[in-house]
């Protein structure tokens, strides 16, 4: 009788597995689902931003070298785990960090350093195109890196011929096609939700703001082409095989799905594609992501919207700041342990803290913290200082402190979605959250539930993130059948009824939770002053 991994190794062998990857923050992730959507196998590899001139940036060595870290990784998990080589599957999808600017001249050389979506430089550009527009666009746009560059009258612009994310530029190199996903699209540049495409009377209008500076180009030249979840977005070129294995193993003619952004794909793996769902992406920085049932009333500055990798109008609340500050502090606990000649596993001492959190006084006994490492638009913030504050009758804990750090990790995302249950009453059934803020079980999910007064269901499988998503996506391209949408595919294949766990919002926590924020809205003077004063 063939056991489970029997089946699998068959599975590889027979190229029925689904690959995904996604280029995150801080760590690039492989994941290789089988026939029942499960991941079989995974890889990853660390890697970190550097802010070099005033931007925080990646080099393309670093994206190719993780990638083949990664890759091989997961091919060693494969080895490892089945006694298989993995020489082909079923299809690939790549996703990674949408927005930002990736500009590329008719050779593809780059024209200028990635600028990620963590930069806050494009402030009067953004501004300028919301007015044009007469719809928000967000500093973090690829639109608004453009303009900015327009503006400031860089060189590099007039050479310019294509214009991508992160996701786009890998999956042109392992293609040879320019193209790109509907939900990483819409973090570009606005979409028509009537075509799934760019929005042509926001293109032309663009082009007449533009026309004076005498570019060769045209914006709709150097966009990329839209694509719907589903549809093929090319095949694995042999030179691509060899710049994602180079040694030689895995096959070229391999199918791609389109490639997608890690809001997309986080919304995929938390199965919240559908409308009244949502999904809370909490690591480097945090989002929350609302699938609408009609149009917002007006523009708001603070609010994104997006669409889901089939195209449905997305609601954003996105926070560049969420754990960096948390981590931070942990590492020095850490030292302080060592110092004293403990050991502590890290994964351990954040459990241990996180828990220590719950104990903590209902408002943090009147503490405050802000987790400012880069600035915060939502709160009008172009830099950032880590700021931790009390008064001299605060109640200084470490459950305390520690549910402080919580709390502030949440704050700011609060008073974005605040405007869509209070000002749009926006109908969320519930979120599902996903992101290292949740790995400690309940804990962050109880936060978060009562910060935003939700219910928050986690799932087992979510852990993976968007690389499993990602491939979930590449599953349903292969093996949707005629007219399946992506929510009935997900609903009933992929997850088949699995909801997670869901926790309520607990009346203590959420009051608890209002107190702060009350002191929160009140401390951002001094947070501006820090800004203002520490250089």
């Amino acid at each position: 009788m063939k056991t489970t991994d029997d089946r699998i190794a068959g599975a590889i062998l027979a190229g029925e597995t689904f690959l995904g990857i996604e280029l995150g923050s801080t760590r690039i992730k492989a994941v290789l689902v089988g026939r029942d959507h499960e991941p079989v196998a995974t890889g990853g590899h660390d890697w970190e931003n550097r802010l070099e001139n005033g931007v925080w940036t990646y080099s393309l060595e670093d994206v190719w070298t993780g990638l083949q870290a990664c890759f091989a990784a997961l091919s060693k998990d494969v080895a490892a785990r089945y006694g298989a080589a993995l020489r082909s599957t079923g299809a690939i999808g790549i996703s990674a960090m949408m927005h930002g600017y990736l500009a590329f001249d008719g050779d593809g050389r780059l024209l200028a350093p990635f600028r990620t979506w963590r930069n806050t430089t494009t402030g009067e550009a953004a501004d300028a195109l919301t007015r044009e527009f007469s719809f928000n666009i967000p500093q973090r746009w690829s639109i608004a890196h453009l303009y900015q560059a327009i503006l400031d009258r860089e060189p590099h612009v007039r050479d310019l011929a294509f214009l991508t994310t992160l996701a786009g530029y890998v999956h042109r190199r392992l293609t040879g096609r320019k193209a790109l996903g509907v939900g990483d699209a819409s973090g570009m540049f606005p979409i028509d939700s009537a075509t799934n495409d760019w929005n042509a009377r926001m293109i032309g209008a663009f082009n007449a703001l533009v026309a004076g500076e005498g570019y060769a180009w045209r914006l709709e030249g150097i966009l990329p082409a839209v694509l719907t979840a589903g549809e093929n977005a090319g095949t694995l070129t042999p030179e691509g095989a060899r710049l994602l294995d180079p040694s030689a193993t895995l096959e070229a003619g391999i199918p791609l799905c389109p490639p997608e952004g890690d809001a997309g794909t986080g919304m995929v793996a938390t199965n919240s594609v559908a409308e009244r769902t949502g999904n809370i992406s909490a690591g480097t920085s945090i989002f929350a992501m609302v699938v609408l049932e009609k149009e917002l009333s007006r523009v708001y500055p603070e609010i994104d919207l997006v669409t889901t990798p089939s195209g449905k109008p997305v609601a954003m609340a996105h926070c560049n700041n969420c754990t960096t500050d948390l981590d931070a502090w942990v590492r020095l606990f850490e030292e302080v342990i060592g110092l004293a000649g403990g050991k502590f596993g890290r994964g351990a001492l954040y459990d241990a803290l996180y828990r220590k959190a719950e104990e903590g006084d209902a408002d943090c006994g009147g503490l405050l913290a802000y987790n400012y490492y880069g600035g915060e638009p939502i709160t009008g913030l172009m830099e950032g200082r880590p700021l931790f504050m009390r008064k001299p009758d605060s109640r200084f804990t470490l459950a305390n402190f520690m549910r402080t750090l919580l709390f502030s990790s949440m704050g700011t995302l609060k008073l974005g979605m605040d405007i869509l249950t209070e000002k749009e009453h926006v109908r969320i059934e519930r979120l599902l959250g996903h992101g290292g803020l949740f790995k400690t079980k309940d804990v962050g999910q109880r936060f978060m539930s009562a910060a935003l007064s939700t219910p928050v269901a986690v799932m087992e499988s979510a852990g993976e993130g968007g690389a499993w998503g990602i491939a979930l996506l590449a599953a349903y391209m292969r093996r949707k059948r005629n007219g399946e949408t992506l929510e009935a595919y997900l609903a009933d294949k992929a997850f088949a009824g699995n909801a997670g766990i869901c926790v309520e919002p607990d009346p203590r926590d959420a009051q608890g939770f209002l107190a702060f924020m009350r002191g929160y809205a009140e401390g951002l003077p001094v947070e501006r002053a820090a800004v203002k004063h520490m250089r």
